[in-house]
């Protein structure tokens, strides 16, 4: 099932990939993490919580009480977003409530002195209660007795103190409204006065007449704008589809076409000209484009083009060329054309009258707001008369209210339930520590593998590298076995000395080279390859590794192969092969040494040729003349030649000896090329025109790949290699016998 619209799907194989590569910082962060938890939680001591609650009523607030007009005692929050619950939680912690509860209780500190508000309002916690008035008072202790009678004595404290605040609140209220009453009635006396002196002095009636006539006529106005537009969208719609039948976008150059297509002369020429087309169609797949017969059809079509092109500009007296299907009109496309026209008159009509309707309306428009102000005015003084009213009565009725709530013992919060003594402990559960801290980890270690990841800028996969390079994969090696030296290598302390597969615990080894080798068959179809480089972006991807094996490889299906190490820097076939550097490709090129007496045959059919003394200068031996030849020499005596190359990081050797062999066979080993090395390699590759191949990619970790790219059975692969590779070593020792 296809994914809807462009959402992208989630690779979970790849960030498992993450996970398995580093999942051991991923396990040392979890378990300092749960270690850490475990200590926290055995380390907890019992406390106990202390709960009572208070229902708070919104109600009492000054601002009411000094009449905007609400319910009395109403509490309102300062912005949108508050909760008066959330001020009287505040008001309950504050330092007055704090400090009262402290001097009622006679608290003290070590030295003797009142307790620190901060040190009781930090075991102290107010929160309402989601979706009810009720405020919920905890406080925390070590003591159960010492929690339930402090949380009852903050309760009674700031219950008096909210009746003590609402009676202060009501007697200011009452003294702000006593002195606003006179002010209020002058008001409403002014009010009137202006609101009737307006009245006689002006003929108001008349003016609001007049201005609801233009809104009915401005209103008509608009539909019958609406109405055209509708219309125009119709004729609009029915022209875009004649344009589309006719293909023509403009009317003028649609009657032009017609013209052209009813004149006899322009006809023939454009006949000619397909007829002539037609057969350089055919010639083409026939003969070459080279051919004299297409050449000449094809002079004769640019000649009938301009003559066709001259006599359509004498006709229609346009310039440019005319489309040929625009010559050949049928007697429907004509009708067509015909309703084009009218079609296209029809629209020019009704945006004339778009256009004469809204300056119309626009004119009415202009006119309503030139009529006098007065209807403005009249409903200016109204609604100040009607302020003035609302003000006055308000004031009075709050007058009454005011005086009656002063007088009265109410609160906003009462009781709901007292504090009871705690019999149990409220500690956190060490279960829970330790199962927060074991989440914690597993987040904490996910997040520290992926960091790490994202920060390793390699080549990870082969996906990856397929992503990165364009190149055919040609090979894919697993890595299967450890990086323990062999029995036939030597030790260097720099770089691990690569391997041959030559028993059958490396059993996906043969079978991995052995697709190398004959994907390399099928590369070029035209000429078979008989001499390739093989190269990496960096050192230490196994490209001689690879060299070695791919030489193994292609003696056992029966070829003759040269092994040439060319990697004068750092040169090591020979430690492969257990066979010294003497002589070797320098001394070959330099001395002109004949070639036999520095090439070896280490297996039957497979004979290196070692890189000899390391020169000052390896770029101008391989570039030499004689390096050349020798190229041409090997090619013609061995059935395949191999050139293991340098590294492209730093040195040009590939490059230069690329140009003597049929291509480039590139190594890349997933975690240990980077991007900017792969990206530098890939630009001088493709700036240096580079003849690559393929690639290699080596050292894959089979369980870590997301696509399947093997298919072994260790049964059957040690079942069939074990003759070949006990075969193997019997022709390498003996070859070390004769050296």
């Amino acid at each position: 099932m296809e994914p809807i619209g462009n959402v992208e799907e989630i690779d979970f194989q790849k960030y498992l990939q993450v996970l398995q590569r580093r999942w051991l910082p991923a396990l040392g962060v979890f378990a300092v993490i749960v270690t850490t938890a475990s200590m926290y939680a055995l380390s907890l001591k019992p406390i106990y919580r202390a709960e009572g609650t208070l229902l708070i009523n919104k109600t009492n607030n000054t601002a009411s009480l000094t009449g905007l007009g609400e319910t009395i005692g109403r509490l309102e929050t300062v912005n949108i977003e508050g909760n008066p619950l959330e001020t009287q939680a505040k008001i309950v912690t504050s330092v007055p409530v704090i400090q009262e509860t402290i001097k009622a209780l006679n608290l003290k500190d070590e030295n003797g002195k009142p307790l620190p508000t901060n040190v009781l309002s930090s075991s102290l916690k107010v929160q309402a209660l989601k979706g009810t008035d009720i405020l919920q008072i905890s406080y925390t202790a070590g003591e159960p007795e010492f929690a339930a009678k402090l949380v009852n004595r903050i309760i009674d404290i700031y219950i008096s103190k909210n009746i003590q605040e609402n009676q202060s609140e009501a007697a200011s209220a009452r003294k702000f409204i006593s002195k606003q009453l006179p002010d209020s009635e002058l008001a409403v006396r002014q009010a009137e006065q202006d609101l009737r002196t307006f009245k006689e002095s002006n003929n108001v009636v008349v003016l609001q007449q007049e201005a609801s006539n233009a809104v009915n006529v401005i209103s008509k106005l608009e539909e019958e704008i609406t109405k055209n537009e509708a219309e125009l969208v119709a004729v609009s719609s029915r022209l875009q589809k004649l344009r589309t039948q006719t293909q023509e976008v403009d009317s003028r150059k649609a009657v032009t076409s017609s013209e052209l297509s009813a004149i006899r002369g322009t006809q023939d020429v454009l006949i000619q000209l397909q007829t002539m087309e037609s057969q350089l169609s055919l010639e083409k797949s026939r003969f070459s484009p080279e051919h004299p017969n297409v050449i000449s059809l094809e002079e004769k079509i640019t000649a009938l083009k301009a003559l066709l092109n001259e006599r359509t500009q004498n006709i229609s007296g346009v310039d440019g060329e005319i489309p040929a299907k625009n010559l050949q009109i049928g007697e429907l496309r004509q009708k067509l054309i015909e309703q084009q026209v009218e079609t296209d008159n029809q629209r020019i009509a009704f945006e004339n009258k778009i256009a004469k309707l809204s300056q119309e309306k626009l004119n009415y428009q202009r006119r309503v707001k030139i009529l006098p102000k007065l209807e403005q005015t009249q409903r200016q003084l109204e609604r100040k008369l009607k302020a003035a009213q609302t003000t006055y009565e308000t004031l009075l009725t709050k007058y009454q209210e005011v005086n009656v709530a002063e007088n009265q013992q109410v609160g906003n919060a009462r009781i709901v339930s007292r504090a009871l003594v705690p019999t149990r402990p409220d500690s956190p559960s060490k279960k829970m520590a330790i199962g927060g801290g074991a989440v914690l980890g597993t987040l904490l270690g996910i997040i520290t593998a992926f960091g790490l990841d994202i920060f390793d800028r390699s080549l990870k996969t082969v996906k990856e590298a397929r992503e990165l390079f364009p190149y055919t994969l040609v090979g894919v090696i697993p890595s299967v076995y450890s990086r323990a030296k062999n029995s036939n290598s030597r030790d260097l302390s720099d770089y691990p000395l690569p391997r041959l597969a030559t028993n059958a615990s490396e059993f996906p080894l043969s079978d991995a080279y052995q697709m190398l080798q004959a994907n390399l068959k099928f590369l070029s179809s035209d000429q078979p390859i008989k001499a390739i480089v093989v190269t990496s972006s960096v050192a230490k991807e196994g490209k001689s590794e690879v060299v070695a094996n791919l030489a193994l490889a292609m003696t056992q299906v029966g070829r003759r192969v040269l092994l040439v190490d060319a990697d004068m820097r750092y040169p090591v076939q020979h430690h492969i092969w257990n066979r010294t550097n003497a002589i070797g490709l320098s001394n070959v090129i330099v001395d002109q040494l004949p070639v036999e007496s520095a090439v070896e045959e280490v297996i039957p059919n497979l004979f290196v040729l070692s890189s000899g003394v390391v020169p000052p200068n390896p770029v101008a031996l391989l570039d030499s003349k004689r390096m050349a030849s020798l190229v041409d020499s090997f090619t013609d005596t061995y059935d395949f030649v191999i050139f293991d190359a340098p590294p492209l990081s730093g040195t040009a050797d590939a490059a230069v000896l690329s140009n003597l062999v049929d291509g480039t066979l590139l190594v890349i080993r997933p975690g240990v090329t980077e991007y900017a090395s792969a990206k530098a390699a890939k630009e001088f590759l493709n700036q240096s025109g580079q003849n690559v191949l393929g690639m290699v990619i080596n050292g894959i970790n089979i369980k870590r790949e997301p696509d399947s790219y093997f298919y072994y059975t260790r049964d059957s692969i040690e079942q069939k290699y074990a003759t070949r590779n006990s075969s193997l070593k019997k022709g390498i020792a003996l070859n070390n016998k004769r050296a």
